[in-house]
């Protein structure tokens, strides 16, 4: 297929550097990494590009593959093994992983969702591994921004069960499979960045 077919995400490209800033300082010591929901793929290709060290395995939805394929099969990066079908509902990987990241996607996902990828987690996170979540969160049940609050009504006509998830509800959840935060770092367009180890 010709490079103009490949999906293409722009949300990808405007947060792309801040959250590669964080994986530079969280992600320097790892070596496996599991990213799920790598929707376009785009994250895929650059992060592991930038980050050389890791090995950098990205998952999705079996809907997703082929355009992930496409963006890791043009970028000919030997730390990309081929993308592998991971629905949170369904079946997880059998290997471990001393990182998971995963970036605009608990708000896809309804509650139930999350709360079994959180379940799943648990199962692939080596020991003393990290976890980093990029994307908008609510505090005490509270918009951080405008353009948050409108960007719920957005989701919530196109499905009712997205939502932008509450930042203690899913510490909670991180909490219960032995995660700690480690760092709730304020992002650009009003999201943030959460890291936690176990």
């Amino acid at each position: 297929m010709a490079a103009a077919e490949k999906p293409h995400a722009p949300s990808c490209e405007r947060n792309r550097e801040p959250i590669l800033e964080a994986l530079r300082e969280h992600l320097m010591d790892r070596r496996r990494v599991l990213e799920i929901g790598s929707g376009t793929g785009q994250h895929a290709a650059f992060f592991a590009a930038a980050l050389p060290h890791l090995t950098w395995q990205a998952s999705d939805r079996a809907d997703n593959l082929p355009g992930i394929a496409m963006w890791l099969d043009e970028a000919a990066l030997a730390n990309t093994p081929a993308p592998i079908e991971l629905d949170v509902t369904g079946a997880w990987p059998q290997q471990r992983f001393d990182a998971v990241f995963s970036a605009n996607t608990l708000h896809i996902m309804g509650w139930p969702e999350v709360e079994r990828a959180f379940a799943g987690l648990a199962d692939v996170l080596a020991e003393n591994a990290k976890l980093i979540v990029y994307g908008p969160f609510n505090y005490k049940g509270r918009f951080t921004s405008e353009s948050n609050a409108k960007f719920e009504l957005w989701l919530k006509e196109h499905c009712a069960h997205q939502g932008i998830r509450d930042f203690e509800a899913v510490n909670a959840l991180a909490a219960a499979i032995g995660l700690t935060l480690l760092e709730d770092r304020e992002m650009p367009a009003n999201n943030r960045c959460l890291v936690w180890r176990r």
